[in-house]
């Protein structure tokens, strides 16, 4: 096919397409159908663009919005760290203030249990101290009065006082005064006025017993009140048994073991009785000044001057005799219990053991 040229009047210079071009375009026209496909086609595909675009425009607004948020959110978040960076640090700062305290009260508390210790030993040491004087105490009231009230009184009360102060380590004090108590109950003491009644009463026979060395008068036995009469007629019969009777006494036959006995005067015979009831009394203010050694030793040198210098046979002799054993019997009672284990176990508490 080929085109016809025609010339332009607006521009001359250039060729124009015939008619027969343009019939010839004719000819390759689309048809109808094709024409509204096309534009339907077109008008779909613009509106899925527009559909995409609002949904594109949504979708960017929601990002929009979601980065607006996040951003919010992001600001919210450091300023929620800031405040948490600053509560950690002020929590930090509390714990490390914290912490100096806990150690300042478990200073403290240390302080006060070695205090509070020292205190119960302290205690403890006073209670000891109280007791042990307490009971030797005691024991000289006990030594002075002979009686074992004293002592029973003092271990009952040191046992009341340790049994309130409740501390273990005085639970082997608690169980020797308990022993100690049971030993004083079951003891058995001298009655010491009773001791004293038989020294005076042995004083008292020092001036009435006979030496060894004396000679005594035989007794005159009467019969019973004769008549006057007879007693006339019988003058002479009186006279002649008066001189049989001062005969007989001119010589003595008896058997003396010491012979120092015999070579005692009259007066040595006064200050031996003296002696012996210097040597009693002497005995006597022994047993009242608690000085039992030595009241023993004077009732034993008073036995023995009795046994030696005085008549064995008299009957005033033997009562004194048995008398002043009784005496030295009785006195084997009195020495008081001591109270050792107490005194042992109260110095073991003191020592801290």
């Amino acid at each position: 096919m080929s085109a016809v040229p025609v010339v332009d009047p607006t521009n001359p210079g250039e060729a124009a397409v015939l008619p027969e071009a343009v019939a010839v375009a004719a000819d390759w026209r689309l048809p109808r159908w094709a024409v509204l496909g096309c534009v339907a086609l077109a008008a779909v595909a613009l509106l899925l663009s527009a559909a995409l675009w609002q949904r594109l425009s949504n979708i960017q607004e929601q990002l929009a919005r979601q980065s607006a948020d996040s951003g919010a959110q992001s600001v919210e978040a450091r300023a929620l760290a800031r405040q948490a960076q600053e509560l950690s640090r002020e929590t930090a700062a509390r714990l490390a203030v914290s912490e100096a305290k806990i150690s300042e009260v478990a200073l403290q508390r240390t302080q006060l249990e070695e205090l509070m210790k020292s205190l119960s030993r302290s205690r403890d040491e006073n209670l000891v101290v109280d007791i042990e004087s307490s009971i030797l105490l005691a024991q000289q009231q006990s030594q002075l009065t002979g009686s074992l009230e004293p002592l029973l009184a003092a271990l009952k009360s040191a046992d009341q006082r340790v049994a309130r102060a409740a501390q273990p380590r005085l639970t082997p004090l608690q169980r020797a005064m308990a022993r100690d108590v049971d030993r004083i109950k079951a003891a058995t003491v001298a009655d010491l006025p009773s001791l004293l009644v038989k020294l005076d009463e042995l004083v008292r026979l020092a001036d009435e017993l006979p030496v060894a060395n004396a000679v005594g008068l035989v007794p005159v036995k009467t019969g019973g009140a004769a008549a006057p009469t007879s007693a006339l007629e019988s003058w002479w019969q009186q006279a002649l048994a008066t001189l049989a009777r001062e005969a007989r006494n001119l010589v003595r036959v008896s058997r003396i073991e010491l012979p120092e006995a015999t070579l005692l005067s009259p007066e040595q015979s006064f200050f031996l009785r003296e002696n012996l009831k210097l040597k009693l009394l002497n005995a006597r203010l022994g047993l009242l000044a608690r000085q039992t050694e030595s009241s023993r030793a004077d009732l034993a040198a008073a036995a023995l001057a009795l046994g030696r210098y005085f008549d064995a046979s008299s009957r005033k002799t033997q009562t004194a005799l048995q008398v002043l054993q009784q005496v030295q019997a009785q006195m084997k009672n009195m020495e008081l219990p001591r109270l050792d284990g107490t005194l042992a176990a109260l110095a073991t508490a003191a020592a801290g053991r």
